[in-house]
């Protein structure tokens, strides 16, 4: 009997770890309702610091990211169309006890918000390895040191989701 329960508790252990995550397109990963956050510290992901520029919604885009100081790294995200800024983005990963959390607000052209004064779009970690980093909705990941591909979960009116992939260079 004490080795059923064993087994039991070993395939429901397995079955918990398995279900922490889901993926919800080809290079995006959710985390699951009942889950935490896997450990991991700034360190981790202080390869996404610099300036990087690539091409996404008919313009150019920007991303300057910090490096690591003060428990976060922060960055800024403008996304220029027909030489007009669209939209802006604030964003930081920050260390949350033993883990990471990433968390944005976007800004018009203006400079008016988009989220209301204390709301923010926040992207818990899912999984982290050498060269990934999965947030809950959006992905990281190093080509070279020159090159990353940051892949975002985009939501329709209509409920339906795409990946949308940013290709940036230093």
């Amino acid at each position: 009997m004490k080795k059923y329960i064993l087994l039991f508790s070993l395939v429901f252990s397995v079955s918990s770890i398995m279900k922490a995550q889901t993926k919800v397109s080809e290079n995006i990963l959710t985390l699951d309702s009942l889950s935490t956050s896997p450990k991991a510290t700034l360190a981790d992901v202080a390869w996404i610091s610099g300036n990087w520029k690539g091409e996404a919604f008919g313009g150019i885009t920007e991303e300057n990211w910090s490096r690591p100081s003060g428990d976060s790294m922060m960055a800024a995200f403008k996304l220029i169309v027909n030489n007009r800024v669209e939209f802006y983005e604030i964003e930081i990963i920050r260390q949350v006890k033993e883990s990471l959390m990433l968390q944005l607000k976007h800004f018009k052209g203006d400079l008016k918000g988009w989220e209301t004064k204390d709301e923010t779009v926040d992207f818990p970690l899912v999984k982290i390895d050498e060269r990934t980093v999965y947030f809950d909705g959006m992905t990281f990941e190093k080509i070279n040191i020159n090159e990353m591909n940051v892949y975002v979960l985009m939501r329709s009116k209509d409920g339906s989701t795409s990946e949308l992939k940013f290709n940036y260079k230093k």
